[in-house]
């Protein structure tokens, strides 16, 4: 995905209520973060190594 994009992603595992995490991956390893309820209070940008460690970490869990 463009680091550009406007596109934001939700987890297919959401509810579709509007009350879910939003993503939007860009092409240097970072991903933006978001409450889908109230995306105009902003987001939270992770750097690559640590939004691998935390996706890394869903997974052994899940």
């Amino acid at each position: 995905m463009p680091e550009n994009s406007p596109r934001w992603v939700k987890s297919t595992y959401s509810m579709q209520n509007g009350d879910c995490t939003e993503i939007r991956p860009h092409v240097n390893g970072s991903t933006d973060v978001r409450d889908s309820k109230d995306p105009a209070v902003g987001h939270l940008t992770i750097a690559r190594a640590p939004w691998a460690a935390f996706v890394a970490t869903l997974r052994v869990d899940s």
